[in-house]
């Protein structure tokens, strides 16, 4: 039989890293496995230009690496002596988008998804990814505060 597979959302916050230790904890209890994913927006790479002044180019693939280095394999060595599977992505694009489209390709069981503390108007007039992904998903969510 198929090991569960647990998806955590991870964008590097406090909220996050409490959604990977919730996420790690059950599946250590249940022989799960855990996936790791961190969707860079590429909105992130186009710089806000203001009258008089010249762009600052990013650079993707040092991000990329940045991003790796600094915040994804930390995390799986932090878990590494736990008896669990763990792996870790980092994709680019709409972050809500490439999680829907990642839980249906790797039939993930459930979702793990640090939720910041804002107030129910900005969540009403701005929207969150936490909110969009608990509303359209179709697998058990945890969002963890």
């Amino acid at each position: 039989m198929k090991k569960p597979l647990y998806l955590v959302a991870v964008d590097g916050s406090k909220w996050s890293l409490r959604a990977i230790d919730r996420a790690v904890d059950l599946a250590s209890k249940t022989d799960a496995k855990v996936m790791l994913l961190m969707v860079k927006d590429y909105s992130y790479l186009q710089p806000v230009l203001l009258e008089g002044t010249s762009p600052v180019i990013l650079d993707q693939t040092a991000e990329e690496t940045d991003t790796r280095t600094k915040v994804l394999i930390p995390l799986v060595e932090k878990y590494h002596k736990i008896n669990v599977e763990i792996t870790a992505e980092l994709i680019w694009g709409d972050p809500a988008t490439v999680i829907q489209k990642k839980i249906k390709a790797l039939h993930v069981n459930m979702l793990f998804v640090g939720r910041r503390g804002r107030s129910r108007i900005v969540d009403l007039l701005l929207g969150s990814v936490a909110n969009k992904l608990a509303h359209h998903v179709g697998v058990p969510i945890v969002l963890v505060p």
